[in-house]
């Protein structure tokens, strides 16, 4: 199991306020985070640096090989819990962090277990023989409007709230993750970002630079690449784990 990391400020935006951290916890077990902040240009940075480290210090301490997959879900609950309530204490602290907050999405794999976790719009995405998945559902506006039936993913892509995000970590004391599980096999291969980067690709892009382009350890460059050759608006991070 490998994995690779990178994080770029994008073509507009001075301030980078995407944040990343991966850990390996034993010889078999990793857990990789992204987040992207919101808020002011310091405020943002502030919360996706806070809510990544406290994530993870959290997972570190907890974590054990041993555990069920129903012991990993609640210590993954609790490590996001505490990471919501360390981001909106800060938040409380003056006038300049009022209403950061962050996205969060994480995975941890352990043997041949995978569970992913996200709040927010940033994603993870499963690649295998049978192509490309996004294990994680956006918490957006224009994600309930596509549930509901009201756009269709494509029009979704271009539309003028689909910045606009309905969960985020540290804006309310307490906040609901979705977890999921995943199977994984030898060759498979995991994908977190932040919207910088799925806002400029298609899944079928993702597919084909991960599966297909050339050496693993050079394709988070190539998606940042791609990104900023289209425009790259935002902060873009992407983490990539082949097994």
């Amino acid at each position: 199991m490998e994995a690779w990391g990178l994080t770029d400020p994008g073509n507009v935006r001075e301030e980078n306020q995407d944040a990343f951290r991966v850990e390996r916890l034993g010889d078999n077990a990793l857990l990789a985070v992204v987040c992207d902040g919101m808020g002011g240009a310091k405020s943002g940075k502030v919360a996706s640096r806070l809510a990544s480290e406290v994530f993870t210090e959290e997972v570190k301490r907890s974590f054990s090989p041993e555990m069920t997959a129903e012991e990993t879900e609640r210590m993954l609950r609790s490590a996001v819990t505490l990471a919501n309530i360390s981001v909106f204490e800060h938040s409380q602290l003056s006038a300049e962090f009022d209403g950061m907050g962050t996205t969060l999405v994480a995975c941890l794999i352990s043997g041949r277990g995978c569970q992913v976790l996200n709040v927010g719009d940033s994603r993870a995405y499963h690649v295998d023989s049978d192509g490309v998945t996004c294990v994680t559902t956006d918490h957006s506006v224009v994600e309930l409007m596509v549930q509901r039936g009201e756009l269709t993913p494509e029009e979704a892509k271009s539309h003028p709230s689909k910045n606009i995000i309905t969960r985020a970590v540290g804006t309310s004391p307490q906040v609901f993750a979705d977890v999921f599980r995943v199977e994984l096999h030898r060759g498979d291969s995991l994908l977190l970002c932040s919207d910088g980067l799925s806002n400029q690709m298609d899944d079928q892009e993702i597919l084909f630079e991960i599966a297909h382009g050339a050496r693993k350890e050079d394709c988070c460059q190539r998606l940042l690449d791609i990104a900023k050759d289209r425009g790259a608006p935002d902060n873009i991070t992407a983490v990539l784990i082949a097994l």
